[in-house]
């Protein structure tokens, strides 16, 4: 099989041979990637007829996501759905004219074999290629009118934030919890959303949207009994039997969405789960020096789930007179649930509760026993924008639980990432095998952005909060448009493609619109920068004509949009960040959710240039906080602070 990656290369041959290219996007841990890579790619008789007619591009979507959302559009254009493997086929000049997903190697459901498709596509290019063209340049205007058709240009308000949660309320599925129906996903930035609605509005259900739908997963074969971490998505209703990749960045979020909602309920569950997923991070995933990798596959020795599946047999032999109790708890039954074997959930929660120590003692043997069984495929690439989410993710949660390893974790990370994953002051996409490659785009600048500001918060290591303005810069100097008020996802110096990508909506990661227009709120915040907060309200203007057309889909800029409407919540500690007295009040601030908070501690040149500080030397250690140019009376009590906390989160 005669595979190129994308690049001119590839290009200069189909415009020299004037030939088609077929273009295949996809993922390690996809499975559908596998199989038809398996059944098609790897099959003598197809790979010839590849080979003969077009010019054969690869490309991983994890490490190009410019040209996977690119092309995404089009499939979903052309067939009313997208997915991946996506297999797309295109002009010489990378127009896009035919595509779609998954072929079977015969002809069957509805879809023809992928053979046929290859000879069909083969026989147009020869035969009919004005129908090539006409629809080519139809697919041309559609992305010229692709960012035109979003923007509103009307700034959001609290009324338009507040239908927006109505509309994500109105996909909660009562039964079993989550947004919508099968196959579900974990939705964390809308649900995260949903939080911070309730912290402003103070309606309980909303909150109880968010903390249901957590622990319903939680609870769920979606969730990993044995080892912690989530999967990508539950095939079924009930989130029971999941498609068994697990990805960092799904794993990142619902950390996140973990500590704020532990934050807000002081649910022991939720901290459980959150730290356990954690741990999965650190001890799977974790690369040698820092940072962490991407995925892990779905299959194992060819089957999918064999890694995280139990027979009654198994686990009789293995747990002993441990076994009623945990069969109890974890659902499990002689049939079992998924093709003669037992994903382990939790049946009965308040029976599990009171069995806990049991479950633990039971989760080690069983771990240590899967341990030894052929893992998974790992990918071990180290992406830039996943990264920054886990490193957010990291250092909340050590600051928040008070967890100094956590917190040591992060900044060793953060260290990695700045030493390899930034270079010449703008960050790279991937780092694999001691190299860093593919110039960075939008999303790694300001997720790395993002994550160093939450290693600030955790430590108040003044570096990290300028790393982070270092990058909100590059976002500027490479990525904002001034004429078109937005930030583009690929950088101005960036090869031409068929379009310039402008994503508002999150994908299965924040939209780096929507990080950015975050990333630029808290440069505004921590030192006074106009210019910053005037560039969030653009991006976030352009998308709120989104907020309630598809609410779910936008959460991430949801947040960014409550930030900018609702003000952030400024906590300045000043005086020396090392202090007891201001460690006290600092730990104060960390049990508190506080959507959009802004956190700062220290004195003299550690609070240079930062104007929540003008003014501000006391004598011992003093918290001040303020939102909206309005400030509370200064207090060197952490319990004081906590309430003065409570009272400015909520504005309506």
């Amino acid at each position: 099989m005669d595979w190129y990656p994308w690049g001119p290369e590839a290009l200069a041959r189909a415009r020299d041979e004037d030939r088609p290219i077929l273009l295949s996007i996809g993922y390690a841990a996809c499975h559908w990637c596998h199989v038809m890579a398996h059944e098609s790619f790897e099959d003598a008789a197809t790979a010839a007829d590849m080979n003969a007619s077009f010019v054969n591009i690869k490309v991983d979507r994890e490490e190009r996501p410019d040209l996977d959302g690119i092309y995404m559009q089009a499939v979903q254009a052309m067939t009313g759905h997208g997915g991946w493997p996506m297999t797309m086929f295109l002009t010489p000049e990378g127009v896009p004219f035919f595509g779609g997903t998954y072929f079977p190697p015969g002809d069957g459901h509805g879809l023809p074999s992928f053979r046929r498709v290859l000879a069909s596509v083969a026989d147009a290019w020869r035969t009919r290629r004005d129908e090539i063209i006409k629809t080519a340049d139809s697919v041309k205007q559609m992305y010229s009118a692709e960012i035109d058709s979003a923007a509103s240009g009307t700034a959001p308000d609290a009324i338009g934030l507040s239908e927006a949660y109505e509309g994500i309320r109105r996909m909660r599925e009562p039964r079993f919890e989550g947004l919508g129906g099968a196959p579900k996903f974990p939705q964390a930035m809308a649900l995260d959303f949903c939080l911070r609605h309730w912290a402003r509005s103070g309606d309980p259900g909303a909150r109880d949207l968010a903390h249901r739908t957590f622990v319903a997963m939680a609870r769920g074969g979606i969730y990993d009994q044995v080892g912690g971490g989530f999967a990508r998505y539950s095939t079924d209703i009930r989130w029971l039997v999941p498609h068994f990749e697990k990805m960092l960045y799904d794993n990142a979020l619902l950390s996140r969405l973990g500590v704020h909602l532990w934050q807000a309920t002081g649910d022991a569950e939720v901290q459980r789960v959150t730290e356990e997923t954690l741990r999965w991070a650190d001890r799977e995933m974790a690369a040698p020096d820092g940072g962490w990798y991407s995925s892990l596959d779905a299959d194992s020795e060819g089957e999918e789930g064999k890694f995280y599946v139990w027979s009654t047999d198994e686990l009789r032999a293995l747990l002993g007179a441990d076994y009623d109790i945990c069969a109890q708890a974890w659902g499990v039954n002689e049939g079992g649930n998924f093709e003669g074997h037992n994903i382990l959930f939790v049946g009965d929660p308040e029976f599990a509760a009171e069995h806990a120590v049991v479950l633990e003692r039971a989760k080690q043997v069983l771990y240590d026993v899967r341990a030894k069984r052929s893992w998974p495929g790992r990918d071990d690439k180290v992406l830039a924008g996943w990264n920054g989410l886990m490193l957010r993710a990291m250092a909340d949660a050590g600051r928040v639980f008070g967890d100094e390893g956590r917190v040591e974790t992060a900044v060793r990370s953060a260290e990695f990432l700045s030493r390899e994953l930034i270079k010449n002051g703008r960050a790279m996409r991937s780092w694999m095998e001691g190299q860093s490659r593919i110039p960075g785009f939008l999303e790694d600048h300001a997720s790395l952005g993002l994550g160093f500001i939450a290693v600030y918060q955790a430590t108040f290591d003044r570096r990290w909060l300028d790393r982070s303005r270092s990058l909100a810069d590059a976002c500027v100097e490479w990525f904002w448009s001034e004429g078109d008020g937005a930030f583009f996802d690929t950088a101005s110096d960036h090869e031409q493609l068929l379009t310039r990508p402008r994503d508002l909506a999150d994908n299965a990661t924040p939209a780096g619109s929507s990080l950015a227009a975050e990333l630029m709120l808290y440069m505004a915040e921590y030192f006074g920068d106009a210019d910053a907060r005037r560039r969030a309200e653009r991006v976030i203007e352009s998308a709120a004509g989104l907020f309630t057309k598809m609410p779910v889909m936008m959460g991430h800029m949801l947040g960014a949009a409550d930030m900018s409407v609702h003000g952030a919540v400024e906590v300045a500690i000043a005086g020396r960040a090392d202090d007891p007295e201001a460690r006290a009040l600092a730990r104060g601030v960390a049990a508190q959710y506080i959507p959009s908070l802004v956190l700062a501690a220290g004195s003299g040149d550690a609070v240079l240039g930062m104007p929540l500080f003008d003014g501000r030397q006391p004598s011992v250690p003093t918290a001040y906080v303020c939102r909206g140019y309005t400030c509370e009376l200064p207090t060197t009590d952490s319990v004081a602070l906590a309430e003065q906390i409570r009272g400015q989160r909520k504005t309506y």
